[in-house]
């Protein structure tokens, strides 16, 4: 205000409350009143000759008094009528209270200063009611058409140009838009920034970064929190923002209300899946991250678990409260249709196995017997967390459903059978098992055989025959001839190492792809003798 022209001719000069120049004028008031306190509300830049001023030190002591305690913006007095140098004593009063003291040292027409001044000040609110109106309508807007909370969240810090927080109760960042800034940053050592600023009860600054906080809350039951980090160029927060943060908060809370709000798992899910992509720009933004949602990372062991859900919906949930029932710390979220994850941390000292087996037994509990298990190896780093995964998902693929009893599986427990049952959807598979097979698989069909079912006796024994014929329920004699007919059939000498290999593969993987007859015991045809 002191640059406007009209104030500029007077040639002004600010002779206390230096730092305290920003203060916002709502209006000005020309006044030679000594008690101007009583039409004052606050917030008014006073003009002033200084006419009636008094001479006695302490009547100026409490002149400038009246007006620190009504909240004037500042006190501008013209020299020339009364004073031709401002009184040492108003200087000091003013500096002892930090109230700005402009003087004027030439003439200027007090109803130009206020015209002009009020006149900005209409513009000012008018522009101010009409970008409330298009706050208003821009959140209004977001409720109608049930916008997520993460983009609740983004158009707050895009209106603001500053980083916005959606917390849970436990502090932790739910959604965060930066507004510009690496996410690392804005979120480097959350839980302890968070939880050292207190949740004021209405739209206020808190803490020691003076964070501009709101509480959400429904019905008096508060269940979270929405916090804007000051800019760091421009660390002033005004009424916009306040206005910005409290409309925020409503679309959020009818958002939840609305029934839009599984923001923790959603949170834990968008995580996972950032992790596992390794769309994190740094390795500092992932570690922020992570923490941010309470997973700790640094100095701690993080195991990655895959279970197969099918359709069974809200385990993930489920899983998360057991989880956390149990004092351990994780991530857990579902990651594809029929999927759930959970990223684990512990101690590095701590063994794994036990809280594998924890997960095991519930998912049997709530899933069934078929459910799958994997678990990945664990890593110390989050960079490692999507080869972790992706060691598990290959675990996952490869365990049949229903095919183990064990609680949970390692890449250890993939053996031939299940390295085939994850790939028997590749043709190459199917292929092979019709190129080795093919023809002993039809003579079957033909004739009602069994042929199948004893090569796989034989090749279960490791080529004993006589252990393959017990097995059987067969003669020797009968079963040696049923040999003589699948060396003969498929042209291959059941004696060779090489060619038994061939066929325990083929035979292993057509019991995967679901082509081996019904366990049973095979016995000779009818009339058949020993």
């Amino acid at each position: 205000m002191l640059r406007l022209p009209v104030l500029v001719a007077g040639l002004p000069e600010v002779v206390a409350g230096e730092s305290h120049l920003s203060r916002p004028v709502r209006w000005v008031h020309v006044t030679e009143l000594l008690d101007p306190a009583s039409f004052l509300e606050g917030g008014e830049l006073i003009l002033t000759t200084g006419m009636p001023h008094p001479e006695d030190p302490t009547l100026l002591r409490a002149y400038v008094d009246q007006l620190a305690d009504i909240g004037a913006a500042g006190l501008v007095i013209e020299l020339g009528r009364r004073y031709h140098q401002v009184p040492a004593d108003l200087v000091h009063a003013c500096r002892s209270r930090d109230l700005p003291l402009i003087v004027l040292h030439r003439e200027v027409r007090f109803i130009d200063v206020t015209q002009t001044v009020h006149a900005l000040l209409l513009d000012a609110q008018g522009e101010l009611l009409r970008r409330a109106q298009r706050i208003q309508d821009t959140f209004r807007t977001l409720t109608l058409r049930g916008a997520e909370p993460g983009e609740i969240v983004t158009s707050a810090a895009e209106i603001t140009d500053c980083p916005v927080v959606l917390e849970n109760l436990v502090h932790h960042a739910v959604h965060c838009a930066p507004a510009g800034r690496p996410v690392g940053q804005v979120l480097s050592a959350w839980p302890r920034r968070s939880y050292g600023t207190p949740t004021p009860d209405r739209t206020a600054l808190s803490g020691p970064e003076e964070w501009l906080v709101t509480p959400l809350e429904h019905r008096g039951s508060r269940w979270g929190r929405l916090v804007l980090l000051p800019d760091e160029n421009d660390p002033a927060i005004g009424p916009e923002h306040v206005m910005v943060l409290d409309h925020a908060a409503t679309a959020l809370t009818l958002a939840r209300l609305s029934g839009h709000a599984r923001w923790d798992r959603a949170a834990h899910e968008t995580a996972l899946r950032d992790l596992i992509e390794r769309r994190h720009r740094t390795a500092t933004e992932a570690r922020t991250r992570a923490e941010s949602l309470g997973l700790p990372v640094t100095g701690h062991r993080l195991i990655a678990v895959l279970v197969r859900v099918g359709r069974r919906e809200g385990f993930g949930d489920d899983l998360a409260a057991r989880l956390a029932g149990a004092g351990v710390r994780a991530l857990v979220g579902g990651l594809r249709p029929g999927v759930v994850g959970a990223l684990i941390a512990m101690a590095r000292a701590s063994a794994w196995q036990p809280i594998a087996e924890r997960i095991g037994r519930f998912a049997r509990e709530e899933l069934g017997e078929d459910t799958v298990v994997a678990v990945g190896p664990g890593v110390a780093d989050l960079d490692q967390i999507a080869r972790s995964f992706a060691e598990a998902e290959q675990v996952l693929e490869a365990i049949p459903p229903g095919s183990s009893d064990r609680p949970f599986h390692v890449t250890s427990d993939i053996g031939l059978a299940e390295l085939l049952y994850a790939l028997r959807d590749d043709v190459r598979v199917q292929r092979y098992v019709t190129h080795r097979l093919g023809r002993l698989i039809e003579h079957d069909e033909r004739h009602d055989g069994d042929l199948v079912a004893t090569l796989q006796q034989y090749l279960a024994e490791a080529g004993n025959k006589s252990a393959a014929a017990k097995r059987g329920g067969l003669s020797r004699q009968a079963f040696y001839h049923r040999l003589r007919t699948i060396e003969r059939l498929l042209g291959r000498d059941l004696e060779s190492g090489v060619q038994r290999t061939e066929l325990h593969v083929a035979i292993t993987a057509l019991d995967v792809l679901g082509g081996l007859p019904p366990a049973g015991r095979v016995t000779d045809p009818p009339g058949r003798n020993d």
